[in-house]
């Protein structure tokens, strides 16, 4: 298969969980996937060991998506050793949790989920734009949370950053539709990754419709479907998928 011919997707944090069956997913559907990840190598192998397990292909591209000046340089290089290719599907997955009454918040957790969620959106989603553009095709789906749009006490900061990327979504979502991109926004509940660890599982089970915590790869399925061809004319949307959690 040559450079040309070759179908790109980068998904942001895809060494574990959600972001893992996200690429396994986008595997299945013919892209070879850049698998991000800051420092967790072990998990991403294994990321692209499932990849190759589904018949695809991947690499793993590390940095922190945080950093405005790690993360351009790493795309940058990307870039300029693939000069026929460009990334036509972004997933911007990537998100930390820092839990906390926001009166007994350090600052630096508050600084480091909204830059992490909200800030890495921006220093990864920018510089892949213009190409989208000039292609006149692209996916851009990016991770929400049931907490952007109701909000959760004890985590003021989570919250504050998926809204962010809701109302990032809508926006983006306008300014480059004529282009052939869409942006879409997924909505988990509770999904059984280890960002659920230390929840109390069999109290909060009981608040969801559906009776249980949802899976990875049942989010990924949707996320699939958002970046497939199939959904050209959904975009500026947030989906839910939270077992009827509202």
């Amino acid at each position: 298969m040559t450079e040309t011919s070759t179908k790109y997707a980068l998904v942001t944090g895809g060494s574990r969980g959600i972001g893992r069956a996200v690429c396994v997913r986008l595997a299945h559907m013919g892209y070879h996937v850049l698998i991000n990840c800051v420092s967790r190598y072990a998990e991403a192998r294994e990321t692209l060991a499932q990849v190759q397990a589904a018949g695809g292909s991947g690499e793993i591209l590390p940095f922190d998506v945080s950093n405005r000046e790690q993360t351009a340089k790493v795309l940058e290089a990307w870039k300029d050793t693939h000069p026929e290719a460009y990334i036509e599907v972004l997933v911007n997955n990537a998100g930390i949790r820092r839990d906390n009454l926001l009166a007994l918040m350090p600052a630096e957790d508050w600084d480091a989920v909204l830059s992490t969620a909200l800030g890495g959106f921006y220093n990864v989603t920018q510089p892949l734009l213009q190409p989208m553009l000039t292609h006149r095709y692209g996916r851009i789906v990016n991770m929400a949370s049931v907490s952007g749009l109701r909000g959760t006490a004890g985590q003021t900061n989570y919250s504050a950053a998926k809204g962010g990327i809701i109302a990032a979504t809508k926006a983006l979502a306008q300014e480059v539709a004529r282009r052939g991109v869409t942006v879409n926004a997924v909505a988990p509940g509770f999904i059984r990754t280890d960002m659920v660890d230390g929840l109390d599982e069999d109290s909060l089970r009981k608040t969801i419709p559906a009776g249980r915590f949802g899976e990875a790869e049942e989010v990924a399925a949707l996320v699939g479907f958002l970046a497939s061809r199939e959904a050209d004319y959904i975009t500026g949307e947030v989906v839910s998928i939270n077992g009827g959690l509202y």
